[in-house]
Formats: C-alpha cells, structure tokens, sequence
C-alpha cells in the first residue's frame, strides 16, 4: 500500500464504527471523526466492514498458473464422455504440440488408459490429470514423447506384459523432466484473481519445491505480480537459509502420504524425525483413514511438534477427533470439495463413511485447530464459496453431505482469518500497529455472513 489512507464510517472487524487511518502500510489510527490530512485518500466506507485480509490455508500457485493454460475436462465444464471428446477435438495445442486437460473425473468416461484416451484425441500428445492432482493419464503419442516404456519411477502404471498403460501416479517432477519446456508462469493473473475476492495471504503446499519454483515465486512477490504475502510448506529440508522475499515464509515441510502406495511405517517415522530435527514441522497430506492411522502410528513415535498439521483429512472417524487434539495437531481441510463434488460421494463413499467425509464442527469441538482452504486449482478456489460449503453442507444437487459437521457463517470466517502460520489460531484483527491488509466489504459483517458471496468485497488493500 503506498502513501496514505483514511477509510472513513467502517465497521470494524463487525464491531463498533469508526475511522481508520492507514500510513506506510500499517493501522496507525482507530476512531470515529478522525480529520484528513494533506495527501490522504479518502474512502467513504459507509458502514461496510472492514476486515484483515484472508488467508487460504492451502493452495498451489504454480499449478493454478498452469491450469489457466489446460482445456477443462471435468465437472462441472465437461461431464459426459462424449463432452470430452468435443473438448479435446476443440482444444488447440500449445507450440510443442501437447494438448494439457484438468480436472478430469471417472464419472465423465471412465478410468481412462492410453488406448481409452487415444480414442478421445490420438493426433496429438495428450496429458490428462485428474482433479485430485495425483494421476495423469497419457495418450499413445504422448507416452512415446516422453519416453514412458523406459522410465524408472515407481508411479508409471504397467500391463502385465511391462508395458506402460499411459497412467502415471504421483510423478509431476519425474514427467516434467521429459516435457517440452512450458512458459512461465503467470502468477500475475493469479495474484490479481485471488486479491479480487479478498486473499491477502497464500499457504502454498506444493511439496518439493525445486530451485526454479522458489526463484520463481520470489521474483513475483518481489516484482509485486503476486501482491499476497506467501508461505511455503515446500522448501526442502536443505534448501536456503532464507526465504527469497520479507513476504515469503518457511512453513512446517510437506510430506504426501500418496493413496497410490503408503510408505512404510517407519520410512514416515524417519521423514518426520528428520524434519523436527531441522526445527520444521511438518504438513502431512493425508486423505485416505488408513493414511490417517499409519501417520497417527507415526506420531506415537516420534511426538508431536507445535505446528504439525495435516492437510485434507478428507476422512476422518469421529473418535479420532479426541486423539488429534491429544496429540497438538491441527487439520487443514477443503469443504469446498463438498459442494464441488459431493454427487460423486454420495455416489462413490459407502453411506456408512460420508459423515466422516472433510469434518470440522466435531473437530472444532474437540480442540483441533481446523483451518480452510481450497486447494486450488483441484478445489474451488472461492474462499467465500468454501466458507459457504463450511456452512451449508449442499452437494451441487442440494443434498446435504455431513450436516452435523456445519460451521456457523462466522467460524467459518475466522477460519480464514487465521494467519499463514497459525491455521486454525485466533482470527487477525483490524488493531492499531497491524499490517494493513485489508478487505472493505459492501455491507456490515452481520449482512455478509448472511450470504457468503466474493461479489460482497467492495475493495482491497494487500498491505
């Protein structure tokens, strides 16, 4: 924020009303009738509140960045096969030839393979990722290019005979190793697009992140492209001693508990170890209840450090809410999946495993620290979308998925409210001394919570 600021008749974090003054990028006055001063900005708040800004908890930028450059394949653009079909035969290549979908879902057509795959689109080298992020499936042309018959990574899906089936699990780094060089990233358009709907602050939870993504992310922070402050879970544990950028954080260190293979228990107990030892906790993907219970059996080894986090606990049995507030730990989760693609788990999850499915009121209630999140671009990325996913529980149908788990609209906010470091922690405030990322809203908090919408941010200031 440059030069000066007097927002004038706010509604102060849904409290009282008053002036706030804004100087160098801090709160510098909070009370009512406070005069302009030469050189100030006025805005006239009209009774709208102002809040800090938000926080998603988790998300991947470089992949956001990405997938603005992909041909949707899924729900809810795409969700017939022959709606694929027509997508793919209409997508344009990038200047190496490749066609890059996302967000593809089996109920569009199936587990597709190469073969399925070259039925779809075969002239060109086609890769398909799947909306959960883990799986890409290659066509034929696509498997030659990048040399699938033979490589070595334990992700690549083989045929009885040894032969490539197109499927590759969990293999991003190895995959983009043997692709045409992409174009940069622009992070611009994604900074733009979250600070419109009031994020301020960014988890980025890509795990591994190599030298070129730090350079990359630290050169948009520092150049103003990506105007949030931002806090990485990837930063090996040999990487640099400090961050690129004031703005950028080390946060605890991403470990992916993959649903297509769980390590061994004590290989996780030996990751996590590690990770305490270099003063880090650590940020464990888990979605499956069997990843649960092996990270659980994890931590009885080697406790628990304040920070560990697990990020999705996409399901959770209501007993282990106790355990989890037991041992300090704290979730970070994405109810926004429910409205995204919660049809599919009414059709797909057992009715006897839904009300496990992305908890937080029992959480909550329990004394786990629970954050939100969107995990965009695999989740709406919305954040007042997901906080009204947090509160209403509707499928896209309207069914209601795990009722007994709903937030009220105002815990839901302050879920996003938490700072990068604290997920699940008590909410920032507008106070005196506090940075001035700032969110005005048309109407007063009471108003808004009514009807969470990102079409009630009226203005932003990232700070």
């Amino acid at each position: 924020m440059n030069g000066r600021l007097l927002l004038r008749d706010a509604e102060v974090d849904g409290r009282a009303r008053a002036d706030v003054r804004v100087e160098d990028g801090r709160v510098t006055e909070i009370e009512a009738g406070l005069a302009r001063r030469s050189g100030e900005r006025v805005v006239e708040c009209g009774g709208g509140a102002l809040l800090r800004g938000l926080c998603d908890h988790h998300l991947h930028l470089h992949a956001m960045a990405a997938d603005e450059r992909s041909v949707r394949c899924g729900p809810p653009h795409v969700t017939t096969r022959d709606g694929l079909a027509a997508a793919l035969r209409g997508a344009a290549a990038d200047e190496h030839g490749w066609i890059r979908g996302t967000g593809y879902a089996e109920g569009v057509a199936g587990h597709l393979d190469a073969a399925g795959l070259d039925g779809l689109r075969g002239d060109r080298p086609v890769r398909l990722q799947h909306r959960s992020g883990a799986l890409w499936t290659l066509n034929s042309a696509a498997v030659r290019a990048a040399g699938l018959a033979a490589g070595d990574h334990p992700g690549i899906e083989r045929d009885a005979t040894g032969a490539p089936t197109g499927r590759l699990w969990r293999a991003d780094g190895w995959l983009r190793e043997r692709l045409p060089p992409a174009p940069p990233a622009d992070l611009a358009g994604i900074g733009r697009r979250l600070l419109r709907m009031g994020v301020t602050a960014v988890t980025d939870a890509t795990p591994d992140l190599d030298g070129t993504a730090l350079a990359s992310i630290g050169a948009a922070v520092r150049d103003g492209a990506l105007p949030q402050r931002v806090h990485l879970l990837g930063v090996p544990l040999e990487g640099p001693p400090e961050p690129p950028h004031r703005r950028i954080t080390t946060g605890p260190y991403k470990i992916v508990l993959a649903d297509s293979g769980l390590p061994a228990l004590d290989d996780l107990v030996a990751r996590i170890r590690r990770a305490h030892a270099a003063k880090r906790a650590v940020a464990v993907h888990c979605v499956t209840r069997e990843a649960l219970f092996l990270l659980l059996a994890a931590f009885d080894e080697t406790g628990a450090r304040p920070g560990d986090r697990i990020e999705h606990a996409a399901l959770v049995p209501p007993e282990s809410a106790a355990v989890l507030a037991a041992r300090g730990l704290r979730v970070v989760t994405q109810p926004g999946f429910i409205a995204d693609r919660g049809d599919d788990y009414l059709r797909d999850v057992p009715a006897e495993d839904r009300p496990d499915l992305y908890r937080c009121a029992r959480l909550a209630a329990a004394g786990v620290p629970v954050g939100l999140s969107s995990d965009a671009p695999y989740g709406p990325v919305d954040p007042w979308a997901v906080m009204d996913a947090a509160v209403r529980r509707r499928t896209r149908s309207g069914a209601v998925l795990g009722a007994d788990e709903a937030l009220a609209p105002a815990a839901a906010l302050r879920a996003y409210l938490a700072p990068p470091g604290d997920p699940g922690g008590p909410p920032r405030r507008v106070r005196m001394g506090a940075p001035a990322d700032l969110v005005l809203l048309h109407a007063p908090l009471r108003e808004a919570l009514a009807g969470l919408s990102s079409g009630g941010v009226r203005e932003v200031w990232p700070g």
